[in-house]
C-alpha cells in the first residue's frame, strides 16, 4: 500500500480531483484498488465517492483483466465486497462480471455504526442496490466534476490514450512502455506489464515494426 501522499498523487494522475500534484501517467488498475483500500479499510468515504464516480465514467477503458487479478489478491474482504458490488452495478458491461466471484460473502456496511437505520432513514444508493455493498443514500456523493472527463485525461495520461485507440487491453498497456523505453527486452515488458511473454512479444514486434517503417508521403 503506497503512502497517503503516493497514492493522492496516484489518484489525481489518473483523473480523480484532488488537491495535490499529479504522478504522471500513474498504473490506472492498481491506484483504483489502492483507492478501495482507502475507502473500505481505512473509512475513508471522500475518496470511496470520488472512486465509485470514476468508475461510472471512466470503466470502459479499465483493463478488467488485470482489475480482476488485483482484487481477487485483496486479503480484505471488504474490498472484494466493494467490487463485486461494483460488478452489479455495471451488470451491462460483461467483463465486470468475474469481480463478483472475487467475494461471495454476506453484504457488507459501508458504514461501521449506524448503515441499517441511515438506509431506513433516506433509502439505498441506487447504484448497489440488492447488491453485496449496502450504503445509505447520499453517503458516497456522486458529482461528476469530481473527476476529469474522458476528453481531458486522454490528453493527459498516455495510457489511457492508447486504450481508447486499441481497447483497454494489455496490448495497449505494452504500448504505452514500449513509447516511454523502446529499448526494454520483451520479458521486462512483460513484467512490468504483468502480461504474458507472448502478448508481449508480438505487440513489441508489431511496434518496431512500425516504428522501422518509413514515413508515408
Amino acid at each position: 500500500m503506497p503512502t497517503p501522499d503516493v497514492l493522492t498523487a496516484r489518484m489525481v494522475g489518473i483523473g480523480l480531483n484532488f488537491a495535490a500534484e499529479p504522478e504522471v501517467d500513474a498504473d490506472l488498475e492498481s491506484t483504483l484498488v489502492f483507492a478501495s483500500v482507502a475507502g473500505m479499510e481505512e473509512e475513508d468515504l471522500r475518496v470511496l465517492a470520488v472512486l465509485t464516480t470514476w468508475i461510472g465514467v471512466h470503466h470502459a477503458y479499465v483493463n478488467v483483466d488485470r482489475l480482476v487479478r488485483l482484487v481477487c489478491d485483496q486479503p480484505s474482504e471488504r474490498v472484494r465486497a466493494y467490487w463485486a458490488a461494483i460488478a452489479g452495478w455495471l451488470h451491462r458491461d460483461r467483463r465486470f462480471a468475474r469481480l463478483s466471484r472475487c467475494y461471495e460473502g454476506p453484504p457488507v456496511e459501508i458504514l461501521p455504526t449506524g448503515t441499517e437505520f441511515q438506509i431506513e432513514r433516506r433509502g439505498e444508493d441506487e447504484r448497489f442496490v440488492g447488491s453485496k455493498l449496502r450504503a445509505p443514500r447520499g453517503t458516497l456523493r456522486d458529482r461528476i466534476e469530481d473527476v476529469l472527463a474522458p476528453d481531458v485525461l486522454v490528453r493527459r495520461h498516455a495510457g489511457y490514450r492508447n486504450r481508447v485507440q486499441m481497447g483497454p487491453s494489455f496490448r495497449a498497456d505494452v504500448w504505452t512502455l514500449l513509447e516511454k523505453s523502446p529499448g526494454l527486452s520483451v520479458a521486462e515488458v512483460a513484467r512490468r506489464a504483468a502480461c504474458s511473454f507472448a502478448t508481449a512479444w508480438q505487440a513489441v514486434q508489431d511496434f518496431r515494426l512500425l516504428r522501422g517503417a518509413p514515413e508515408s508521403t
